[in-house]
């Protein structure tokens, strides 16, 4: 996404009030950008949590601030600063992690963003962007740039499959449509499910949903969903993110408070930060069953 991220950058600098702090990243990706705004892309250093506190001050005088970096980088190292500075304030800075879940790979747990999104929605004001597909960027962009509180991006890869005509931005989009049961997944996971979903006879395939905005209280599930979750007779959850502070249990609380039964509810999460031997993001994935084959095996007794 990180092509797609850059283009949509390069079109919304024209706005002279815009922005961008980089932690010494971006090498080999961000140089277009770099190159029109000139004086107003600045590179940080290795210096996130003062990078976070320069974004809040330059908020604050009302420029268009955009923040960058791995993701653990963003949200982790410099999470006191993100809480005084940023969301206690209500600014609007926009925080972009690259590489969301195990999007690191061999890096290791330092590099793993799998408890991202649940630690920062513990914090006043702030909302969440995980685009599903390369696509997305442009509206995700776009959106951001018009909240007037903060915004925290978590960008992976699109995953989809060969072929796939990727659907129209929004923050729930129906990717596989059966008389299964409900499966919701966060971000590009999503779309890691569409093609062994739509290999399976239409009486078991799974309506499959991709949510890409949080927290839902900001984004409410479609009554379509809704109405599909009380008929199906079980709920799948799939995200890479650790299940403490995760979606799954902020959707059950969710459909707990507007009195929506989940006959059967089945989880899949990032299980570990730490594992045995490292490798790609595919191996991580398939190290805590969050592969297709493992959601497959997930939903037989559904």
């Amino acid at each position: 996404m990180r092509k797609q991220l850059c283009d949509a950058l390069v079109a919304r600098s024209k706005n002279p009030e815009m922005v961008f702090l980089t932690g010494d990243l971006g090498f080999m990706a961000l140089e277009p950008l770099q190159a029109v705004m000139g004086s107003r892309f600045i590179n940080a250093g290795v210096a996130e949590q003062n990078m976070i506190s320069v974004a809040a001050a330059l908020a604050q005088q009302d420029l268009e601030v955009w923040v960058y970096s791995i993701a653990p980088f963003v949200y982790a190292r410099p999470f006191e600063q993100i809480r005084n500075d940023i969301t206690f304030h209500n600014l609007p800075v926009k925080l972009i992690g690259n590489g969301g879940g195990y999007g690191y790979g061999v890096m290791g747990p330092t590099h793993h963003a799998i408890d991202d999104y649940g630690v920062l929605l513990t914090l006043p004001n702030i909302s969440v962007y995980t685009p599903v597909f390369d696509e997305d960027m442009d509206a995700v962009i776009a959106r951001a740039g018009s909240s007037s509180h903060p915004v925290y991006i978590r960008m992976g890869r699109g995953e989809p499959p060969k072929g796939y005509v990727v659907p129209t931005y929004a923050p729930w989009r129906q990717l596989t449509h059966g008389n299964g049961p409900v499966v919701i997944a966060v971000g590009p996971l999503a779309g890691t499910y569409i093609e062994a979903f739509e290999r399976l006879l239409v009486e078991r395939r799974p309506n499959l949903w991709a949510v890409s905005e949080l927290p839902i209280e900001q984004s409410p599930l479609p009554d379509e969903l809704l109405a599909q979750i009380e008929a199906s007779p079980s709920l799948c959850v799939a995200e890479e993110h650790v299940r403490c502070g995760g979606f799954g249990s902020q959707l059950l609380l969710h459909l707990a408070d507007r009195g929506t039964a989940v006959r059967r509810f089945h989880h899949l999460y990032a299980r570990a930060h730490h594992f045995e031997r490292y490798g790609s993001q595919t191996f991580l994935r398939r190290q805590s069953a969050l592969d297709a084959d493992s959601m497959l095996v997930a939903l037989e007794g559904a």
